[in-house]
């Protein structure tokens, strides 16, 4: 039955330490692939496998995961309008969504950001990748694959049409903006301006409430669209 745990999935005792998974593709050789490269991580438990984005809703339900691994093009209902649902304001668990696909076409990231996807890698980005979006996700970080990261925040900075509004943040929070949209976790942004990383996180709080941003990819892509990002690349050009 649908509801049913799949006989293939690592069965483990779970702690609080232990990320909690769905793997949501309409291929089943590649939810089983993945799956099998998440089992041997001691922290990833994979809890459900779902074939299409109406069953991904289900088992989100039923599971609760803390991420869910989700392919854009699934039959009944993709993958993006089944991130939309799952990310929705007022839904009653909402779990990090990562998407994982072979289509790295511009429109679908622009379209999953906008959706409230926190990840983004392609299917062959490899198993250290696919591990480290998961836990990434579940820390509240976000982690895009190379070969997409250039071109998407390239498109969201040629879309900004207007000078950022720098007067809805204070001059911490642009900082801890600027070097987030460069792609640092929050260790590296609490290094970079010697301060600890609960400070970064409650700045992230604040400005997640200001820009009524749904995780810090929106974050991302408003300070990439606002020309708020990407003035280190441009100095150096410049020189």
């Amino acid at each position: 039955m649908a509801s049913e745990r799949p006989d293939s999935l690592r069965q483990r005792v779970e702690g609080p330490s232990v990320i909690r998974v769905l793997l949501a593709d309409d291929q089943e050789i590649v939810r089983t692939g993945m799956a099998m490269i998440l089992s041997v991580e001691d922290d990833i438990d994979v809890v459900a496998h779902a074939e299409d984005g109406l069953q991904a809703l289900e088992m989100a339900a039923l599971h609760r995961p803390d991420v869910v691994l989700m392919d854009i093009r699934m039959p009944r209902l993709d993958g993006l309008d089944a991130l939309r649902r799952l990310t929705r304001p007022h839904a009653a668990h909402r779990p990090q969504v990562v998407m994982v696909t072979t289509f790295d076409d511009d429109e679908y990231l622009t379209r999953a950001v906008e959706a409230g996807a926190c990840g983004f890698i392609l299917k062959d980005s490899g198993p250290r990748l696919l591990a480290e979006a998961v836990r990434a996700a579940a820390a509240g970080d976000s982690l895009v694959s190379p070969s997409i990261t250039v071109r998407l925040l390239k498109r969201l900075r040629a879309a900004s049409s207007r000078p950022a509004p720098a007067t809805r943040l204070s001059p911490r929070e642009e900082e801890v903006v600027m070097l987030l949209a460069e792609g640092l976790t929050n260790a590296e942004i609490a290094a970079a301006l010697s301060i600890t990383v609960g400070t970064v996180k409650t700045h992230l709080g604040n400005i997640q409430a200001k820009l009524t941003a749904r995780n810090r990819v929106e974050i991302a892509a408003w300070a990439w669209r606002n020309g708020l990002a990407g003035r280190g690349d441009e100095r150096a050009g410049d020189a």
